[in-house]
């Protein structure tokens, strides 16, 4: 235990479902994610410790999200962490992807660069899929993205 603790030493901590969802929808834009990325639900307490870039999102139960945009189901533990950096989160625990009859674990999630207008997902083993960015944005980005000229 004394390792989690470590990890989370000097973190900005949230408590509540609207100050949590705010802080990670904050943190999506501020790394160059859409917002719909991770649509957690019922958020109980959110972290980060800006000097090691690790964040956390605590949710009062598991939640499963079926992306139509990509076609993937994915599982959200009550627990999800992962280090930060702009375009890029890694070390992610806690997300899994139903692939065909198996749940593969996501560990890192990448931003191509922005005129790809592509984002990855990787498992452990550095196996990964990629698929255009709009299939993770909400309808609010995903119409103003539309409304910008790009496709």
């Amino acid at each position: 235990m004394a390792l989690v603790e470590d990890k989370r030493a000097g973190a900005e901590i949230v408590h509540g479902a609207q100050e949590c969802y705010q802080q990670s929808i904050d943190l999506l834009e501020e790394l160059g994610f859409p917002k719909g990325v991770l649509p957690l639900q019922d958020l109980v307490e959110c972290g980060r410790v800006k000097e090691t870039g690790f964040v956390w999102m605590k949710q009062k139960a598991p939640y499963e999200h079926f992306f139509v945009g990509s076609n993937t189901r994915v599982s959200y533990s009550t627990e999800v962490t992962a280090y930060v950096e702009k375009g890029r989160m890694k070390k992610m625990t806690g997300i899994k992807s139903k692939q065909v009859f198996l749940w593969v674990p996501i560990s890192e999630m990448i931003m191509e660069e922005p005129a790809t207008k592509k984002i990855t997902f990787k498992t452990p083993m550095g196996l990964g899929r990629t698929f255009p960015v709009t299939a993770f944005m909400t309808e609010e980005e995903k119409q103003k993205y539309l409304e910008n000229g790009n496709q």
